[in-house]
């Protein structure tokens, strides 16, 4: 516990300011901006999403509803691929994170390489995949969705906390939390001579560190700690790098998604290239850059029981542990979209023309807003709630069910089930 305790104080004030940020991004930046310039089979496309891509806060779940919606809306194979490939392995708030525990190279290397590894994915996505390279464009429906602030700037701020504070908490915060108890663990547990034994075997150790990590599930600020963790134990720097890219761009739900709605030729490509610059990136720090760049950082963590207390570290500590816990409070609280605490509702029985529908793969609240989005612009639909408990989204108005399930189904979920009221 002393050890998850210690960084967790250590990255307290910086996830705060990250989480900040982040929402600052959401409320303010036009969410069209992300759609504008993705279109065309050209570097620039590739080159724009990836730029737009790495600076923002969505986890590796949150990043495929969202690219699969770009796509649908008119973006090329290499530009989402690049999208998917930057997205997840940095935002905003994982630079932060990443300089408070690791420093500013790596708080510099992390981004550039995921930029580099993006573009290498796209123009081979571009070159070698070429096949319904047709761009589609938005539906006059589609213009008209530029976001609106119509409370001015206060609701702006508002929904810049909620987001930051609230939904990042929830879709990331769980993720962010078993990323430091794994961390723990690792420091605990695990003795100094098993990773002795790769110390002098880079190559060995990325292998075996892809191994676990391609299969996880890990959020771009989660797995920060589970790599500090490892280069305390003796692992090299290029190793905690291959750890960073890896875990957070692949994980068996996002590789389900891309070879269901892009193809398995994509897929491919997708994986070959994240790994591939996993380990040369990786290799290049171990081999090329001075070692003490990256393990220098970390002296503060293995002398911080010799240390008196932050307590400004230690307020922020109980501000972030206090503002999980409502964010958690919030989703799990077991409320279903119309707000009642049972499935059978009356509320639900008295509304006309509605369709329930089972959606599976919803994990976080861009999940849920993608979901939302893609529904509302079928013909017919007049609202949609969608709730993450129970994965039930109920829709109102005179819509055809196929035509609702067929819009689900093209930005990567599953519809299991569904029920007219």
């Amino acid at each position: 516990m002393r050890e998850i305790f210690e960084l967790i104080n250590s990255m307290a004030p910086y996830l705060l300011l990250g989480f900040l940020l982040a929402g600052i991004m959401h409320a303010f930046i036009p969410g069209n901006l992300y759609h504008r310039y993705l279109g065309g089979n050209s570097f620039r496309s590739v080159f724009n999403a990836a730029l737009l891509g790495i600076p923002l806060p969505l986890c590796s779940c949150g990043v495929i509803p969202t690219a699969m919606s770009l796509r649908k809306e008119g973006a090329s194979r290499g530009a989402t691929v690049s999208f998917l490939i930057a997205t997840p392995q940095t935002g905003i708030d994982s630079i932060i994170a990443t300089y408070s525990l690791m420093g500013l190279p790596f708080a510099l290397l992390r981004p550039l390489i995921a930029l580099a590894t993006s573009l290498i994915g796209g123009l081979l996505v571009n070159r070698f995949d070429r096949k319904d390279i047709r761009q589609d464009k938005l539906s006059t429906h589609q213009q008209a969705e530029a976001p609106s602030s119509p409370g001015g700037f206060l609701q702006s701020v508002k929904s810049a906390l909620h987001y930051a504070f609230v939904e990042m908490m929830q879709d990331i915060g769980k993720w962010l939390v078993l990323g430091l108890v794994v961390a723990g663990l690792i420091t605990v547990f695990v003795p100094n001579s098993f990773f002795a034994l790769f110390a002098d075997k880079p190559l060995l150790s990325m292998l075996l560190v892809l191994a676990f990590a391609i299969p996880m599930y890990l959020c771009a600020t989660g797995s920060i700690p589970i790599a500090v963790a490892l280069m305390l134990k003796g692992l090299s720097p290029g190793t905690a790098l291959v750890l960073l890219m890896a875990g957070p761009a692949v994980n068996v739900a996002s590789l389900l998604v891309i070879s269901k709605v892009m193809g398995r030729k994509t897929l491919l490509l997708y994986i070959t290239t994240i790994i591939a610059c996993a380990i040369i990136f990786g290799l290049g720090i171990d081999y090329l850059l001075p070692r003490e760049w990256f393990t220098a950082p970390l002296q503060h963590i293995q002398n911080a029981h010799d240390c008196g207390i932050s307590y400004f570290n230690l307020g922020c500590f109980i501000l972030l542990t206090l503002l999980l816990a409502n964010a958690f409070l919030q989703r799990y609280r077991g409320k279903n979209t119309c707000g009642c605490h049972h499935h059978d509702c009356e509320c639900e029985a008295q509304k006309s023309q509605q369709t329930i529908l089972e959606i599976k793969g919803m994990t976080c609240n861009h999940c849920k807003n993608n979901v939302e989005k893609s529904i509302l612009r079928v013909a017919g639909v007049e609202s949609v709630e969608t709730d993450l408990t129970t994965g039930r989204a109920v829709i109102t108005g005179e819509a055809d069910v196929a035509e609702i399930k067929k819009a689900v189904e093209s930005i990567g979920f599953e519809v299991t089930a569904s029920s007219c009221m």
